[in-house]
């Protein structure tokens, strides 16, 4: 998260139904399901309980019995990262999908049906970044945000910022408010006028282990016991706290190198 991002607060639970386009979920796949299941519950206080296993062993994870993220086991067959993915709402995947290939991306699982909870496909963006696309049907996304342990924003990290943004505009529909600085290129993407994500041009700075990837922020109630704790449990902390317009942030990664980041809400 940038000090240009937009605020994109939405107090209390979520609507029954995300606007196509609106980033609804976020997903993790990993080697040790258990392990990981266990540290974030530690860092969250999240609960888990099974979801559909069309791709394998997977769980959804409860903060006080509401539903704000997934979990699965990386199949072995699938060239993914070990990586939180954002999931972006679509009333129709395939054609989604679709205009995915059409505008220079790739399509890497579905379209398919997971049991009667929506329709899915993950696929890359003409850069490499992977994310997720989700029709709903009995599952509608992220139940709740806006409190410790929810998803608050999603960022993607990429070499430059204004051909990676026409990408997602072209296929959700979202207007762009580009940061007009000589030391930032950076890109919010709107929906009707509200922020919905955020595109950092980092140039050579995108990691070369990683390649441009999303980013998915996570509120905490306290950013320094967040990262300690972090540490703690295993994981490591990738940049430390800092200050930003919006709270305070910092990046870093679990047990099994999945990065993402904390923030602290300005009060």
């Amino acid at each position: 998260m940038t000090d240009a991002r937009g605020s994109a607060r939405q107090e209390g639970e979520r609507p029954a139904r995300y606007a196509p386009g609106t980033p609804c979920w976020v997903s993790l796949m990993v080697h040790g399901l258990q392990a990981t299941q266990e540290f974030y519950r530690a860092l969250f206080g999240w609960e888990f309980r099974p979801g559909p296993q069309q791709l394998g062993p997977y769980v959804r994870a409860l903060l006080d019995g509401r539903e704000v993220a997934g979990m699965g086991v990386l199949p072995p067959d699938l060239h993914l990262p070990v990586a939180w993915t954002p999931y972006f709402a679509s009333a129709d995947a395939d054609r989604t999908a679709e205009a995915v290939r059409c505008c220079g991306g790739t399509i890497g699982v579905g379209p398919l049906d997971t049991s009667d909870a929506g329709r899915l496909a993950i696929g890359s963006d003409p850069s490499g970044a992977v994310f997720g696309i989700w029709q709903a049907a009995a599952h509608t996304g992220t139940a709740v945000t806006e409190v410790p342990g929810t998803p608050a924003w999603n960022e993607l990290i990429t070499f430059e910022s204004a051909r990676t943004a026409k990408f997602y505009e072209m296929v959700f529909g979202y207007d762009e408010e580009p940061v007009v600085s000589v030391d930032l290129d950076y890109v919010t993407l709107r929906l009707d006028g509200r922020p919905v994500a955020g595109v950092y041009g980092a140039g050579s700075a995108v990691p070369r282990d990683r390649g441009p990837h999303w980013t998915t922020y996570f509120t905490v109630a306290d950013l320094d016991d967040a990262v300690e704790l972090v540490v703690h449990l295993g994981g490591q902390v990738l940049k430390p706290p800092r200050e930003g317009d919006h709270g305070r942030t910092a990046a870093v990664a679990d047990p099994e190198g999945a990065r993402f980041s904390l923030l602290q809400q300005s009060s």
